[in-house]
């Protein structure tokens, strides 16, 4: 059964190098904190990863490429696309809710998962 994903939950990029914290900007629902939705991709709710590894983003690229091919991470800039599939039995003013099967995918090729959805009491059934 998949749980909600609310404000504090842990989050990992596949070219991440630290996990994030996420903050929903949704509603509090009767969690302890504010529950998320699948439109929930800036950056105040998905703050950076702390350095991204991916050659696809243009900087890292540029630093790889400057170090004579040695991978170069640089500052993560998360760049994201809704959540998928996102809730389908729970909706906040009529948007799904975001629950910890949903993934995000990053302009620079990761994949953004829920490693900890912040969220106990409440299960989407």
């Amino acid at each position: 059964m998949a749980k909600l994903v609310c404000t504090g939950a842990a989050l990992q990029c596949s070219f991440g190098t630290t996990p994030s914290e996420f903050a929903a900007s949704g509603t509090e629902v009767g969690a302890p904190t504010d529950v998320g939705v699948v439109s929930d991709v800036g950056t105040a709710n998905v703050p950076p990863f702390a350095m991204c590894t991916s050659l696809a983003n243009p900087a890292v690229a540029a630093a790889t490429a400057a170090a004579s091919g040695a991978l170069t991470p640089q500052p993560c800039t998360p760049l994201l696309s809704p959540w998928t599939p996102g809730s389908t039995r729970a909706t906040i003013d009529g948007v799904a809710a975001l629950d910890d099967s949903s993934q995000c995918t990053c302009a620079w090729g990761g994949t953004v998962s829920v490693s900890s959805p912040g969220q106990t009491q409440t299960t989407v059934q």
